[in-house]
Parts: structure tokens; sequence; C-alpha cells
């Protein structure tokens, strides 16, 4: 079964940005650059999906998964369940998201997974968001806003396997991507 968990860009996204550059890389799930090239061997990675919805009124933390199924080189989806009750674009989308813990960044670092997956607009929110994307960037793993479909993954159980494909884009500061879930 294939599950596509990519936010299909429209027009109507375009107008939350107001630079050219970020038009291109920054509408809809992508991924942040921070000057790195996103390795072929990411396109297909072990995956794993957390229910972390109930979460809201603090940040996302290792105490709220299971740290023990996590291994290196893995793709580790948080689905909280945002993007379905605030729509892209709309007011608080960007600024007001859950967040995941910095401790739970530097846990997922330290496991060594190759991406994190976000249903919102970031891992962290206003001025920390640039530099958590480098910061994991620099460890090696690239951070995909704006998933959405999580929710069908987690009911259908078992293990995934997870595709991203990334444009093949110079000089922009975002990647936009296409995500496939292959459930077994």
């Amino acid at each position: 079964m294939l599950i596509d968990i990519t936010l299909q860009a429209t027009l109507e996204m375009t107008k939350c940005t107001s630079d050219n550059k970020s038009l291109i890389g920054h509408v809809g799930t992508h991924f942040d650059v921070m000057d790195k090239e996103f390795p072929l061997e990411y396109t297909e990675r072990r995956g794993i999906v957390f229910d972390v919805s109930g979460i809201r009124e603090r940040d996302i933390d290792t105490l709220d998964i299971d740290m023990d199924r996590i291994t290196e080189g893995m793709f580790v989806a948080f689905y909280t369940g945002y993007i379905e009750q605030v729509r892209y674009g709309a007011r608080g989308y960007f600024s007001e998201h859950p967040q995941l813990s910095q401790a739970l960044i530097t846990a997922l670092l330290d496991k060594g997974v190759a991406i994190i997956g976000v249903d919102c607009a970031g891992i962290r929110r206003g001025s920390e968001h640039v530099p958590v994307d480098r910061r994991c960037a620099d460890r090696g793993a690239f951070v995909v806003e704006n998933l959405c479909n999580l929710k069908a993954v987690l009911q259908v159980g078992g293990e995934i396997t997870v595709c991203t494909y990334p444009m093949s884009v110079a000089g922009v500061t975002g990647l936009p991507c296409r995500v496939v879930v292959k459930a077994e």
C-alpha cells in the first residue's frame, strides 16, 4: 500500500510568502536546504510515525515517544494533527504550531536519524526555526515540513518505508519534495 504524505501545493499557498526564493522552495511539503546536499541514499529510508497529537501546551519531549524504536538512518515523523486543525497558511499556522523540545531534537540527532518529518511548519518556531534546521543538517539530518496524511499511516500500522524525492533546484533555501510511504 502506498500513502502520499505530501501536502499538495496550490497557487493559494504562494500568497503565504513574499520573496521569490521562498516561493520556489518553501511552499507545501519541503525541507530547508541549509547549504547541504540531500544524499540520494536518503530517498528510501525505514520509517516510523509517532502519534503526539495529544500534546499541545508544551514541547514534545523524549518521554512522549519510544526512543528505543528509533535506529540510525531512519525517517522519524511526528503526527501532531496540527495541519488537519489549522489550514496551511491560516493565522497561527507558521507561529503557533507544536514543536519538538531541544532535548528530543538532540536525542534524534544522537540516534543518527536521516530525516525528521512533521505535519506542521517546523520542529521549532520563530527565531529558533532556522538555527535548529541548520544544526540538524550539520549532523546529517534533514527536516521535512508540512507533511499530511500521517494519521492514515498510523492506522495502517506495521513496518513502513518512506520515500522522499526532493526537486533538484539550485540557489534556493528550501526544496519542495514528494514523500510517499510504503506500508507493508
